[in-house]
């Protein structure tokens, strides 16, 4: 029976596996975003996200227990000063996974794993909301024309 064995071993034994996930890790804290196949994407965001959550509280104790699972003091230290700060409102779900299609060699699913709040194409989304009028067509150009420079204009003339 498989009760409470959660793991997937991603056909490697441990140590391959922990020191695999590690350097993965590795790679996207530094990059942002790595190409992978589906599964290890999934087995890095797992490994991932606990570690994130610790860096959000910058102690010696939390840089310790991020740095035994990491191994790489470089990683360990864009972690806790980039990457904590930019997800430090954010209460969970720090990367996203993105299906690719399937790879030329072997046929493998690929996925790009990224970290959310560095992707610029999603985080514009915001501000162009803020910015946008309603879909129906309604003074869609000139409303963003200035015309109250030419009404001005008129107004003080007919004031002299």
């Amino acid at each position: 029976m498989r009760h409470g064995k959660k793991v997937n071993h991603l056909g490697r034994k441990t140590a391959h596996r922990k020191s695999m996930l590690a350097n993965m890790a590795c790679s996207l804290i530094e990059h942002k975003r790595i190409n992978t196949t589906v599964a290890k994407a999934k087995a890095l965001k797992q490994f991932v996200e606990p570690l994130v959550t610790k860096s959000k509280e910058d102690t010696t104790h939390n840089r310790r227990l991020v740095f035994s699972k990491l191994r790489n003091k470089y990683a360990v230290t864009e972690l806790f000063r980039d990457v904590a700060v930019k997800v430090a409102d954010r209460p969970g779900g720090y990367t996203r996974i993105i299906k690719l299609g399937n790879r030329l060699g072997d046929n493998a699913q690929m996925a790009l794993i990224e970290l959310v709040d560095y992707n610029e194409t999603y985080n514009t989304e915001k501000k162009s909301k803020s910015t946008r009028r309603s879909r129906r067509g309604r003074g869609g150009k000139k409303a963003n024309t200035p015309a109250p420079a030419p009404v001005e204009t008129q107004a003080s003339n007919e004031e002299e």
